[in-house]
């Protein structure tokens, strides 16, 4: 099976999203595999290159919060309702999500930041 590698940085700048070849003995529907540029039915930060794959394309994204395994560039056009808005009322819901801290980012950016090669010191409580 061949792969082609797109850059899709927005979530992080390193994000990219590896989409399985086009040619006539490549499998079809085409798949690609988002990491967290996209979400099912919503975004760890979107990137419009994904929207280039042809509708019946498979995304499987690196995980979800709701338990979706598989969806379609098709059905993320129809019914996402992040990235079915404009890009002003995009910049509005993202900025008005008021979501929590996230438990682990003290930990979980660190360890990003170095790829996970360097033991981190543990946190005092």
């Amino acid at each position: 099976m061949d792969e082609v590698v797109r850059a899709t940085p927005g979530h992080t700048m390193g994000c990219v999203t590896y989409v399985t070849g086009d040619g006539p003995d490549q499998p079809q529907p085409r798949m690609a595999f988002t990491g967290d540029a996209l979400l099912i039915r919503g975004c760890g930060r979107t990137d419009f290159q994904i929207f280039t794959l042809p509708k019946e394309t498979l995304l499987y994204p690196a995980h979800d919060y709701k338990g979706f395994s598989v969806t379609t560039v098709g059905e993320e056009m129809l019914y996402n309702p992040r990235l079915t808005k404009d890009k002003e009322t995009f910049k509005n819901i993202m900025e008005n999500l008021n979501l929590a801290y996230p438990k682990m980012i003290d930990v979980a950016v660190p360890a990003n930041m170095v790829c996970g090669l360097q033991d981190l010191e543990p946190k005092a409580n």
